[in-house]
């Protein structure tokens, strides 16, 4: 059995969780099953899993040997795309439409990446805050934060993302920390005039209890890099999606605030038309974006995880 058929099969193993459900998925008897997982322990010289017939946990060798399989089996499942992308690489124009912050931050560089990989492919790049409906006749793909209302477009999720609360330590140091969400009326919030959506609203979730709470400030802005930089400089606080804020929470330029409270979620997704879904150059760049925007996915899970 050569090592990513050993690879597969372990992963296979723990997904099915007993070796049952792995012996029927492959189509093999419960004592086959065991025994090539024997077979790969004695090669190995450690025990991966403690089993019975019904059910397997991993050892701690085990899960230093999963958790490597799945990274190993994932690069060369992303090897094999690659090369294979060279005999049909995809070819002509994609014109793609991102809000300025985060297309500055994140689509750009991506794209930059993508226009290495993928030489043929011809990417114009247009950033604005103001939301494009398609269908448009200069725009082919548009990044967008939260739910798609228009069930008539194709919307593919590429990341998992969130809206923070957060201010300067100056801030908070002479106004005080809100507690509770009605804490909120007594400051100086920093609204992003955007889209259509009632102004100055901010919802807050704990549990299934939710508030809305109609905040005001001195300053409001319809872009959003101009509100985190006033943020910074400690004119209020700032509700920003955490793609935008998480280096300076880590940097500790920023502090959140009301933390155990929720907000409405602003995952990132690629919407197009359907007359573009077999589209080979949309296809490559969206799997092109997902990879690229997991590495930072898996960036601010550490920040979490270190917080």
């Amino acid at each position: 059995m050569s090592s990513d058929t050993e690879l597969a099969f372990f992963c296979l193993l723990i997904k099915q969780g007993s070796l049952v459900a792995t012996a029927r998925e492959l189509n093999l008897t419960p004592p086959a099953v065991s025994r090539r997982l024997t077979q790969m322990e004695d090669r190995l010289g450690v025990r991966l899993l403690n089993r019975t017939t019904r059910r397997i946990s991993l050892t701690h060798e085990g899960e230093i040997y999963y958790e490597n399989a799945l990274r190993i089996l994932k690069e060369i499942e992303d090897m094999e795309r690659r090369v294979s992308s060279t005999r049909f690489a995809p070819k002509g124009l994609l014109r793609v439409n991102a809000p300025l912050g985060f297309g500055r931050s994140y689509i750009a560089p991506a794209i930059s990446d993508f226009a290495k990989i993928f030489p043929e492919v011809e990417v114009q790049l247009q950033l604005s805050d103001r939301p494009v409906n398609l269908p448009d006749e200069a725009t082919d793909v548009v990044i967008r934060f939260g739910e798609i209302p228009d069930s008539r477009l194709i919307a593919q999720k590429l990341a998992a993302n969130r809206r923070l609360l957060c201010a300067s330590p100056l801030y908070l140091k002479s106004v005080g920390i809100p507690v509770m969400p009605h804490d909120l009326t007594a400051h100086q919030c920093i609204v992003i005039r955007q889209n259509e959506a009632a102004y100055g609203n901010w919802r807050l979730n704990l549990g299934e209890q939710v508030e809305t709470i109609k905040v005001h400030g001195n300053l409001s802005t319809n872009d959003g890099e101009v509100a985190l930089n006033w943020a910074l400089d400690g004119q209020g606080i700032l509700m920003r999606a955490e793609w935008d804020v998480a280096k300076y929470l880590r940097s500790g330029r920023l502090v959140q605030v009301l933390e155990q409270y929720s907000t409405p979620p602003a995952d990132v997704y690629a919407v197009y038309l359907a007359r573009l879904q077999d589209s080979p150059r949309v296809a490559y760049f969206l799997n092109h974006l997902k990879d690229y925007l997991a590495k930072h996915v898996d960036n601010l899970v550490q920040h979490r995880t270190l917080n």
